[in-house]
């Protein structure tokens, strides 16, 4: 049952991600890449490395705290943030190398590399791994100072990969998709699996 919503789900993403034209792809892009301020390219360069060390502190402090509190209601939301990470990366990354869908740079010479970027382009693995740590965040913490800054540094890490030349806004979409998406499906199995035990 769980392998059919997988499924269905990478299914959904492949089939949104066509739904947007090459030509209106290419397009957006060239705007945001071509019209960027380069004043502001070191500031996008850091926003885009902030995903490693905010995606592991994310769910490291959260356990963290639940171990020194022994508290396990924190604990449990610690876990399900780092879960609702790793599926989000192991989903992006088969379909890295399923689809292999060249860099844009790689495509189109004209448009400006900012960055480093080797693995294939669809989806953003940056965009999917923000928008997993964002919305389990917000799940585990639903206060608006937890969702606010959440998801306008998602939004900032996805916009980065596009001003900076390495992303098609497709593979944005299809990476907040997945992100979003593997934080809920880890939410519904984790209450599952908690109805389960009780």
């Amino acid at each position: 049952m769980m392998l059919k919503k997988i499924f269905f789900f990478l299914f959904f993403v492949s089939f949104c991600s066509s739904l947007i034209s090459q030509n209106l792809d290419i397009d957006i892009l060239k705007n945001i890449n071509l019209h960027r301020n380069k004043n502001f390219d070191e500031t996008f360069r850091t926003i885009s490395n902030s995903i490693i060390p905010v995606s592991i502190a994310a769910p490291v402090g959260v356990l963290g705290v639940g171990l020194i509190k022994h508290d396990s209601t924190l604990k449990n939301k610690g876990i399900y943030i780092g879960v609702s990470l790793l599926v989000s990366a192991g989903i992006a990354t088969a379909l890295k190398y399923s689809v292999h869908r060249p860099r844009p740079f790689v495509t189109y010479p004209y448009l400006e590399k900012a960055t480093h970027a080797g693995s294939p382009s669809f989806p953003s693995g940056h965009t999917s791994d923000a928008f997993a740590t964002a919305t389990s965040l917000s799940i585990s913490f639903p206060k608006w100072y937890v969702v606010a800054p959440s998801f306008i540094w998602a939004c900032s890490v996805g916009y980065s990969r596009m001003d900076l030349g390495v992303h098609y806004p497709s593979d944005v979409l299809a990476g907040a998709i997945i992100g979003v998406g593997s934080s809920y499906l880890c939410h519904w199995a984790n209450r599952w699996i908690q109805k389960r035990r009780r």
